[in-house]
């Protein structure tokens, strides 16, 4: 296979590998009614002034499934937490006992599980989308090879490459959200 297509097929791949990222992110911020860090992860505080993620001003813990504890690094910082944790609208309401910050996460309810099980479909087919979007580039890229004498078969070679790629990647972004279904909808 000519060297040029390879070079777009590898370009494909990375961004299909960060699209693949992105999505797996966004799929853990769907809470599944047990409490995790991730569901934290875009919380941002006011840190002398500048914006600084949550994770690092605090140490965030999980001591059992139903419970998150927040401990940040200065004692001055529990009201700025505790703020920009209610403007994140995470649905959980900090407890500030003056040392640390619980939040304890509700158990889900069978209308809740639903709607986020919506919530995992629509973040997948972002994700399928996003995957398609870049294979209509490649194939772009590729087929703009023809004015650089690359033959019609390689660039036929090419684009057969990147839609296995496709189908590929759509089959794990599938997955994931099939993983993360079974986890919202389990009791």
């Amino acid at each position: 296979m000519n060297d040029l297509i390879q070079l777009q097929l590898m370009d494909a791949q990375s961004a299909m590998d960060r699209a693949i990222d992105h999505c797996e992110s966004e799929l853990t911020k769907i809470r599944a009614g047990k409490a995790s860090a991730g569901m934290l992860d875009g919380i941002y505080v006011d840190y002398y002034g500048a914006s600084t993620a949550l994770a690092q001003v605090s140490s965030i813990n999980t001591p059992d499934a139903r419970t998150i504890v927040i401990q940040p690094w200065e004692k001055s910082l529990l009201t700025a937490i505790e703020k920009a944790i209610q403007v994140a609208n995470i649905g959980i309401n900090p407890q500030n006992d003056g040392i640390v910050i619980r939040l304890v996460v509700p158990p889900l309810t069978e209308e809740r599980r639903k709607d986020l099980v919506k919530k995992v479909k629509e973040e997948a087919e972002r994700g399928r989308i996003t995957v398609r979007n870049i294979r209509k580039d490649a194939n772009t890229k590729i087929q703009k090879l023809k004015g650089e004498g690359v033959s019609d078969d390689e660039i036929k070679t090419g684009e057969g490459e990147v839609q296995k790629l496709t189908d590929a990647y759509i089959i794990k972004v599938d997955k994931h959200a099939e993983a993360k279904e079974k986890d919202v909808m389990t009791v």
